[in-house]
């Protein structure tokens, strides 16, 4: 053929590490809703018109991809399960792949360190897919060192109650969930520490909310938002977890963060790596596949290795956290997520160029998954401080910053 068709053909997925039943189990699940509910025209058309596919999470919520194995007051949903649905949704539904990375990350924080009530009106409509969570933690000022430029501030009042005021940036959905969790200070502390950090429970119909959406290069399918508080009361009751101990209830979480933003990475990997063979394959250049050309084999090749690479850590990691007692594995994650954004822009870096000028093509997902892999070199921490923390934890090596 002399060009690729407009709409992108479903590909077979390449192999995957032979799953445990239960994973299996969960994998079949994500690729039923996806197959039924997803196609090649419905990604351009979200990402395009910059609308989150609410349907599809509706879909997802119901056959228990949000929930897994959780209980509202027993065992947590396994790592293994979590980047599992997150690694299919990563290969083509990307943006609601990221949306339920923060999901994940509510339904710990709440698990974790709700009381019943919290948990009863919070946690239970999170899990049913009844509701959606945002979690606002970044500010203008403060991205990888957020806790010590943190300038947002919730004063208490006599009643117990609290005042927020300041602002958030590159708040995921916020305009559109239900509830926040936001993190603001209530002691003033030395500059050093990351205590004086409290976490809140905020429902989005709290008066005092602005919300102002950001126009950026990927993930357009999940809105980033500019969040303004000015006097938003919070009750008392609404306080999630210990005063002043937020920030390090944010820190617990970070091992399951890592492995779920590396499962999303490494879905974006396998799909770019699965347009640019069907491409190569069917294109043909001076009488045969370009795919029989031996530079473009050998850099396909660096691209599949990478991504199964990176799948044997990030399982390995998933694995390891769920058996661990004395608590996770976290330099393992630390490199499943390195591992996996660099599998991610690879893929998608060689993609585009198999594909030529066909790769800047709206219509076909290649320049997608370009721009969408680019989140997670920064995401949720930035790939520079990930090998900060392997050097320093894992080498041993003098801390560097």
């Amino acid at each position: 053929m002399t060009a690729p068709p407009t709409t992108t053909p479903a590909l077979a997925p390449f192999a995957t590490l032979a799953d445990t039943p239960d994973v299996a189990e969960v994998r079949a699940r994500v690729r039923r809703v996806l197959a039924e509910h997803v196609t090649p025209e419905r990604l351009a058309e979200h990402d395009e018109n910059e609308t989150y596919d609410l349907e599809l999470y509706n879909e997802l919520a119901a056959a228990g991809l949000i929930r897994l194995e959780t209980e509202i007051d027993g065992r947590k949903a396994a790592h293994q399960s979590q980047v599992t649905v997150l690694e299919e949704l990563g290969a083509g539904a990307t943006s609601v792949g990221v949306s339920i990375v923060v999901q994940y990350m509510g339904v710990e924080l709440l698990h974790s360190f709700g009381n019943s009530a919290q948990r009863q009106e919070f946690l239970a409509p999170l899990l049913a897919g009844d509701a959606r969570m945002s979690f606002a933690l970044s500010e203008p000022d403060g991205g990888t060192d957020v806790a010590r430029a943190m300038k947002t501030r919730a004063t208490r009042r006599a009643d117990g109650s609290y005042v927020l005021n300041g602002r958030k940036k590159w708040i995921g959905g916020a305009s559109t969930a239900n509830f926040l969790l936001v993190l603001a200070r209530t002691t003033e502390i030395e500059r050093s520490s990351i205590d004086g950090i409290t976490m809140f429970i905020l429902p989005r119909s709290t008066p005092g909310i602005t919300t102002t959406p950001i126009d950026t290069m990927g993930i357009r399918a999940l809105e980033q938002a500019d969040i303004v508080f000015e006097d938003v009361v919070i009750p008392a009751e609404f306080v999630l977890g210990e005063v002043d101990r937020g920030f390090r209830q944010v820190l617990a979480t970070l091992n399951g963060e890592r492995l779920n933003g590396a499962a999303v990475a490494l879905g974006i990997g396998r799909g770019a790596l699965e347009h640019a063979v069907a491409y190569a394959k069917d294109r043909e250049a001076f009488g045969r596949p370009v795919g029989a050309f031996q530079a473009l084999q050998h850099e396909l090749v660096d691209a599949a290795v990478k991504i199964e690479s990176a799948r044997l850590l990030l399982h390995n990691a998933a694995r390891t956290s769920d058996e661990a007692e004395g608590g996770a594995n976290e330099t393992l994650s630390a490199m499943a997520k390195l591992a996996a954004s660099e599998a991610g822009t690879t893929a998608s870096d060689i993609g585009m160029r198999v594909m030529g000028g066909w790769g800047f093509l709206r219509q076909l997902p290649m320049q997608r998954y370009f721009r969408d892999a680019r989140l997670y070199t920064f995401a949720p921490l930035t790939d520079e401080m990930i090998r900060n923390y392997i050097g320093e934890k894992h080498l041993g090596l003098p801390r560097s910053y």
